[in-house]
């Protein structure tokens, strides 16, 4: 019954989508971030949803009279850099047959990334994407610390089986990334039931992201946590939530979550630590030896043996930076890390342009909060594989998004000053002056 009504409600929305590409931007987004259809048992857990509605969006888009421009900003040519290198990479991948699976997923997520750019440049819209991407995630993090709660921390909190959040760690990183957006949510929200369901919501997430027992997640939430703090307009609401979602965690969390957690700093005994620095030094190793890296997947016994200090002990990157080198050497994680950096400057630059303009100030704290989420990805992504993670880019195009709606804000009363005679000091021939 799931099957059949997630697939009728899906197709119902086609004939939407295909005379309002933007709707396809946010239901692409709510099927790659929550994956509702790995939540049935039957045909549908296996349909092509994503593909089907972002076919239909495409065919929409090329049907609507509506601008169609992509603003080339510096990240939005990177994007296009880091696709065209990571392309070489795979061409020259170390293994073929596992390369190409996941190059055509990352150039699609792109694909899909620049039309979310074209279309959704809007308040409204961004602000539906936003909400899209917090529930989806969201509703994980609720269900997964209502889940934690109830049974005392013993079980891990996952995502569903066959998607980017399926594991804890990947559970993990998604939550932490998305406790900022539901909180850029919540002070833009005018209801006051609306701020409170939020709130709880920023806090369960909060507990999930603890109740999945990744100790790399537990790094990511707190350094997430502090910016959190920092960039806050109020401090101490926000050091009042922290402070209950921690009492919370000690309350319920058992014994063997303490002893897990504690392995983080006598990593030297951890088994799977060390795995991690063997397969780190590989990466290395491997982007020293082939400039174009070994390509996507290529952390198996083959590359281990040529280049790992322990050829035996065969893991996976486990982190999203020795991911990039290792498959796609010096140049791609350089183009990795600049990425990241233009989209943190861009979102300073948007704050700082925001500050004091009442009217844009909701775009400063949406910049505010996903360098918030960047923070989080940054830190706990150090300690797991997830590079080419859709939500990362999404994060992206929303920096670029605030960007955009910035600039074109400011636009018109410059280009109104230029035209304006009386601004400018020059008089048209054949105009008739004051006075």
């Amino acid at each position: 019954m799931r099957d059949i009504a997630l697939t009728a409600f899906i197709f119902a929305t086609l004939p939407f989508i295909l005379f309002r590409p933007y709707l396809g931007v946010l239901m692409w987004t709510w099927i790659g971030f929550m994956n509702p259809h790995r939540l049935t048992w039957s045909f549908a857990y296996d349909m092509p949803f994503a593909m089907i509605v972002a076919l239909v969006t495409l065919v929409g888009l090329l049907m609507s009279r509506e601008p169609k421009k992509i603003p080339w900003t510096r990240e939005t040519v990177l994007l296009l850099v880091f696709l065209l290198w990571v392309m070489a990479t795979t061409i020259n991948a170390l293994y073929d047959d596992l390369a190409w699976p996941h190059f055509n997923q990352f150039w699609k997520i792109l694909l899909m990334v620049y039309v979310t750019i074209m279309v959704m440049q809007s308040k409204e819209r961004i602000n539906l994407l936003v909400w899209v991407i917090a529930l989806s995630i969201g509703f994980y993090g609720i269900k997964g610390g209502i889940f934690t709660i109830a049974h005392g921390g013993v079980y891990h909190v996952r995502g569903p089986e066959g998607s980017f959040i399926g594991g804890d760690n990947e559970m993990g990183l998604a939550l932490i990334m998305t406790v900022p957006l539901l909180r850029y949510l919540q002070l833009t929200a005018g209801n006051l039931w609306a701020r409170a369901g939020l709130t709880a919501a920023m806090v369960l997430c909060a507990i999930a992201a603890v109740g999945t027992q990744s100790r790399g997640a537990l790094l990511g939430l707190v350094a997430m946590a502090a910016f959190l703090w920092l960039k806050s307009r109020n401090k101490l609401f926000t050091a009042v939530l922290g402070a209950l979602a921690v009492a919370l965690v000690l309350t319920v969390m058992p014994q063997e979550w303490y002893d897990r957690m504690n392995t983080i700093r006598d990593y030297q005994s951890d088994a799977s630590a060390m795995g991690r620095i063997n397969a780190w030094t590989m990466a290395y190793n491997l982007a020293l030896h082939r400039p174009l890296g070994g390509g996507f997947d290529c952390f198996h016994d083959y590359t281990f043996a040529l280049y790992s200090p322990n050829p035996g002990d065969v893991h996976d990157a486990h982190s999203i930076y020795f991911e990039v080198l290792g498959e796609h050497g010096f140049v791609g994680l350089g183009i990795f890390l600049l990425l990241g950096l233009m989209v943190w400057l861009t979102a300073s630059w948007v704050i700082r342009r925001t500050r004091r303009d009442r009217d844009k100030r909701w775009i400063g704290d949406l910049a505010a909060m996903i360098q918030v989420s960047l923070i989080g990805y940054a830190s706990a992504g150090a300690f797991l594989g997830l590079a080419f993670f859709d939500y990362y880019y999404t994060l992206i195009a929303l920096v670029v998004l605030c960007k955009t709606i910035c600039v074109a804000r400011s636009a018109p009363s410059t280009a109104q000053a230029v035209q304006t005679p009386a601004a400018t000091g020059v008089v048209r021939p054949g105009a008739v002056t004051p006075g």
